[in-house]
């Protein structure tokens, strides 16, 4: 195999990169498990009188750390929207380059919010906040979002060095 076959093969995945196909993995269930209980509430609702009590907390929860698991999986898989109107004439390697820029941006961003997300638990923490109805402690929730949010930040940082070395 030459150096040109070698750069043309797709690198295997990076632990990361696995890592995070396996929080999808478990973000998916948890949907599945967040559209369990509505239904349950709703059935009990309609059919019984008896919805299950605070399950719109419940699902603003789940909602959320489920959307948090599935953005570092679209991101190792170049899931993103891409708008390349302009670049479709420059040569591979520079939108490699581009993509490599705007992905470094992107984890620049996330990085914000995932400071943002941890100063939010710290406050949570502090402050004691619980939900309204199930009185559920609310710092927990943030906590594993941020924790999502800095995995999307390695992943986003981990293709932007894949395109700069030539192996998305």
């Amino acid at each position: 195999m030459t150096g040109a076959d070698a750069a043309a093969q797709p690198l295997p995945p990076s632990l990361i990169e696995r890592l995070s196909g396996g929080v999808a993995l478990l973000g998916g269930l948890l949907s599945l498990c967040t559209a369990l209980l509505v239904v349950v509430s709703v059935i009990g609702r309609r059919f019984f009188d008896s919805p299950i009590n605070g399950d719109f907390e419940l699902v603003q929860m789940a909602t959320a750390i489920a959307i948090f698991s599935f953005l570092p999986y679209c991101q190792s898989r170049r899931g993103n929207i891409l708008v390349d109107t302009f670049t479709t004439w420059l040569p591979p390697r520079t939108n490699a380059y581009i993509d490599a820029f705007w992905d470094i941006v992107y984890a620049g961003m996330m990085g914000v919010i995932t400071v943002c997300l941890f100063t939010g638990v710290l406050e949570h923490y502090r402050s004691r906040q619980t939900t309204m109805l199930l009185q559920l402690i609310v710092w927990p929730a943030l906590a594993v979002c941020a924790a999502l949010s800095l995995l999307l930040v390695l992943v986003a940082l981990t293709t932007a060095v894949r395109l700069v070395r030539g192996r998305a």
